[in-house]
């Protein structure tokens, strides 16, 4: 899959500030593509096998745009060179290259258009670095064919997104997409080599946590075919919450549960 960045390929040059462009196409996404044998019910498998990048990406700033946003006094535009495995955020100050999807996600499972921007248990704009290279993404099909979507690249991205943007970036990404019957899950898991990550998007952190800690301990109660308490206990004694993104009215937040601490090597 082809897309551009998550201004719709709007700035090209640092003349172009965010307070110039269209925000209704923001973090438009690519697709949707449906999935051969996907039936509502089943769980849809993304591998991440590879993600091209562009030669350069964007940070933009505006007044109230990110965690510290009231203390931006004019909006500014950086065309951030990307080459060689680095992106160079000035002519001395090099990083090197975390390339992730800001927006993978499938169908959702209301009836209601949700913008692309806005995350949910189907996915979207959960803007989690996790998203890369060599980890798996598992989404509830919540219709027919599931509808695969994605955009909002990014060359680098911590978590948090703090001041508002990674370094967006236009790219190419490709996909291994298994359907699995048999199974149901209500939100998005991403695997890594290290663990699984239970992801969980609401207005409100608190919330999010919530939700994300209670699917995680139902993992885990089911796993290791352990009581309600024992599971809570070893969810506080071994897992982690993270943040993924704290700048969009939908916030992202993920439990981390460690494969080798816990002997857990697969999700069913």
């Amino acid at each position: 899959m082809e897309t551009d960045d998550c201004y719709n390929g709007q700035i090209k040059d640092e003349k172009t500030l965010r307070t110039d462009i269209d925000i209704s196409i923001m973090d438009c996404a690519v697709g949707p593509i449906a999935v051969a044998g996907a039936q509502k019910g089943d769980i849809l498998k993304i591998d991440i096998i590879a993600i091209q990048t562009a030669d350069y990406g964007v940070m933009v700033t505006k007044k109230g745009m990110g965690i510290l946003g009231d203390d931006v006094v004019i909006p500014d535009t950086k065309i951030i060179p990307v080459k060689d495995g680095f992106a160079y955020i000035t002519s001395e100050i090099r990083i090197p290259l975390t390339p992730m999807m800001g927006v993978l996600g499938v169908y959702p499972r209301d009836e209601e258009d949700i913008h692309c921007a806005i995350p949910g248990d189907h996915g979207a704009n959960m803007d989690t670095k996790l998203v890369r290279v060599g980890s798996s993404v598992y989404f509830p099909v919540f219709k027919d064919g599931a509808g695969i979507a994605l955009g909002d690249l990014h060359a680098c991205m911590g978590d948090g997104e703090l001041d508002g943007t990674g370094i967006e970036i236009a790219g190419r990404v490709c996909l291994k997409v298994t359907v699995i019957k048999g199974h149901m899950i209500n939100r998005p898991i991403i695997e890594t080599k290290e663990g699984f990550y239970f992801m969980a998007s609401r207005e409100d952190i608190h919330d999010a946590i919530h939700v994300a800690v209670k699917d995680t301990v139902d993992f885990l109660m089911r796993k290791k075919n352990i009581s309600f308490t024992i599971a809570y206990r070893l969810l506080s004694a071994t897992c982690d919450i993270q943040i993924s993104e704290l700048v969009n009215d939908t916030l992202t937040v993920r439990v981390h549960v460690p494969k080798l601490d816990l002997q857990i090597d697969s999700l069913f």
